[in-house]
């Protein structure tokens, strides 16, 4: 369909060029044969110009007429409606062409895209099942969530974040069993954010949370395509950010953040011991530092005799109170932790495997710390990284630290009161609407299996 502006054509293009014009990649390029003329605007840095070579260039010399040219443009499936010449701009510093040819203005995508490439899983990593996540690339992401979701009740939306860069978001969700309120409340959320630049799926995620200082995540966010697929299909909403390597799944409850992909491949009995080993890690992380601090401190009681005099004859020698001693090694692997994260990968293995050997050893050796207290950090450490989601894990080690502080001034009696405060806290939570602790699988079998039939 042949699009046109409101204004002169030359004086769109006149207009385009003085805006783009201090840019060095701006090219407006003429093309002339025998009666024939054209006009090609456009930023050559973000344009395919193999594409553009073989879809415009290459006809316009090839065909008869200016007729035969406009009628071939028109044809093409990469045509973009004109709807003002702000909308034009913008499109062009997305990748877009402008074609001027017989006074009427054509709007081609033509955009050279980088970021397509499709890698493995390195955050959510499983042994059986799919192993390609997702990309940089809106389209492609929106073509890998389509070939695994092949139903025509599922619906892509789109809007522009940000006041100047215009990202484009995607709104994903299966028509036919989404949760209305919780799409509702998700399109209010993103109408409501007025931020001048926006780059990543973590910075939408923090911009949407009302409770910005929530302790525990509301929104799960994953690089898994068949994730998304099964969220998909209980009804959850997605949101795909051009330029991001994740996708945001929403409302996430508490169960969902414990769930691996393996779950969904493995047999019964295998599924069953994986999901007790991780709840039994969860409560290992959460309660052993705490434990030690209680029962070395308020409560020896509790271990038996010879436990008790093991624990303290390991403790000979270290000059203060155990919850410091705690909280040095906790803090000391928290370092080891976050460089690992941030050194580069040629070096991370050897660096924080080397520090920790030399850190605990010395630690012990120089009375700083208990034998103990190195195995229960190395505990600790191992049970963090059990949870198969990043977000809740980093939940979990700020839980940690509230609960050692509860059981450093109360014992035993303290760290019971913290659990039964956190659990408090946690069956209060809402995310969009449902509640945190809501069984939310298990409620959407029905629309699961209508679908499946």
């Amino acid at each position: 369909m042949l699009s046109r502006t409101p204004e002169n054509p030359g004086d769109t293009i006149k207009w385009l060029s003085q805006e783009l014009k201090p840019s060095f990649d701006l090219v407006h390029k003429p093309l002339h044969m025998d009666e024939k003329h054209a006009e090609l605007l456009y930023i050559k840095t973000v344009v395919d110009g193999t594409q553009l070579q073989q879809l415009v260039i290459k006809p316009f010399f090839e065909l008869a007429t200016d007729q035969h040219v406009e009628a071939y443009l028109n044809s093409l499936p990469n045509q973009q409606d004109i709807t003002s010449k702000e909308q034009m701009l913008l499109e062009m510093t997305k990748g877009s062409v402008v074609i001027l040819i017989r006074d009427h203005l054509l709007l081609m995508d033509i955009k050279k895209v980088n970021t397509d490439t499709v890698q493995q899983t390195s955050i959510e990593p499983t042994i059986q099942g799919p192993q390609l996540s997702l990309s940089e690339d809106i389209a492609t992401n929106v073509n890998l969530i389509r070939q695994r979701y092949h139903r025509p009740s599922l619906v892509i939306e789109t809007m522009e974040l940000g006041e100047k860069n215009k990202q484009t978001l995607a709104i994903i969700y299966d028509e036919e069993v989404v949760l209305k309120d919780v799409l509702e409340q998700v399109k209010r959320k993103l109408k409501a954010i007025k931020i001048p630049i926006i780059q990543s799926t973590t910075e939408l995620q923090r911009l949407m949370n009302d409770k910005r200082r929530s302790l525990m995540p509301t929104m799960m966010m994953t690089e898994r395509t068949d994730r998304v697929v099964y969220n998909l299909a209980s009804g959850k909403v997605a949101l795909l950010l051009d330029g991001g390597h994740s996708v945001i799944l929403a409302p996430a409850i508490f169960f969902d953040f414990m769930t691996s992909m393996d779950d969904k491949y493995g047999s019964y009995w295998v599924t069953k011991s994986l999901k007790f080993l991780r709840y039994s890690g969860l409560f290992a992380c959460l309660t052993l530092p705490g434990v030690y601090v209680a029962a070395t401190s308020y409560n020896p009681e509790v271990f038996r005799v010879e436990l008790a005099l093991s624990i303290a004859g390991s403790r000979i020698g270290v000059p203060y109170p155990s919850f410091i001693e705690v909280l040095f090694m906790l803090m000391v692997m928290e370092l080891l932790t976050e460089a690992s994260i941030r050194l580069p990968k040629a070096v991370t293995g050897t660096a924080t495997t080397v520090g920790g050997l030399i850190l605990g050893t010395a630690a012990t050796e120089a009375a700083l710390a208990s034998n103990i207290m190195i195995i229960i950090v190395a505990a600790v450490a191992i049970s963090t990284f059990v949870i198969p989601i990043n977000e809740m894990s980093f939940a979990i080690r700020v839980v940690r630290y509230i609960l050692l502080a509860f059981a450093s001034l109360g014992g035993l009696a303290g760290l019971v009161f913290g659990l039964i405060g956190i659990l408090m806290y946690l069956t209060q939570m809402e995310s969009f609407g449902e509640p945190y602790f809501k069984m939310y699988w298990q409620t959407k079998r029905a629309e699961t299996r209508k679908i499946q039939t």
